[in-house]
């Protein structure tokens, strides 16, 4: 993991009951975090927007173990994550379920559903700890999340922490593929 050059980062964690306020924060945060769509409307989908983040927030909230982190520089906030624990069933699909190893299937899994940082902070180490922070919170054996495979520099963080190819994914019959990654965090 790399270091963080800026000492002054705060981790804050939150619960479903606070993120309201800070939807709009979230979406300027992943908007600048994917400049890519951004900038090129086009690559931009229904799946793949401020607006279907905002979606994507409120219907995960009902998920018991929800936990949002969020870093914050000089009151300003940076980057976030958010994760809840799920069954295979639930996070894989039945299409893909028979494909996981079954120690995945049978183990404590949790669905990382958006790791986003702005540019000036990213390789800086505050998506790794926004990811450790997760890990803590909900304390589970596999972790599993969905990536674009252009995203070159997801692909190589999620690499460094741990994360492996399990699969292609598309999570709407007409959306994106998506390379789905696994990673055992403890037996």
């Amino acid at each position: 993991m790399g270091s963080c050059i800026d000492a002054g980062i705060v981790f804050r964690a939150y619960l479903p009951a606070q993120i309201h306020p800070l939807i709009d924060t979230l979406g300027e945060v992943w908007a600048d975090a994917h400049p890519e769509l951004m900038q090129n409307p086009e690559e931009a989908t229904a799946d793949l927007s401020v607006a279907a983040l905002h979606r994507q927030v409120a219907g995960h909230l009902k998920h018991q173990g929800f936990v949002l982190v969020a870093a914050y520089s000089a009151g300003t906030m940076v980057g976030f994550g958010y994760a809840f624990p799920c069954t295979p069933e639930y996070w894989f699909g039945r299409d893909l379920l028979p494909k996981i190893p079954e120690p995945v299937r049978q183990g404590r899994l949790m669905g990382l559903c958006e790791l986003a940082v702005r540019p000036p902070w990213q390789s800086q180490g505050v998506g790794s700890r926004i990811h450790a922070e997760l890990l803590k919170a909900i304390a589970p054996q596999w972790s599993s999340l969905l990536v674009l495979p252009p995203n070159e520099r997801g692909h190589a963080l999620y690499h460094r922490l741990g994360y492996r190819y399990a699969g292609p994914y598309r999570n709407a019959q007409d959306g994106p593929v998506y390379d789905l990654l696994l990673m055992q965090v403890r037996e």
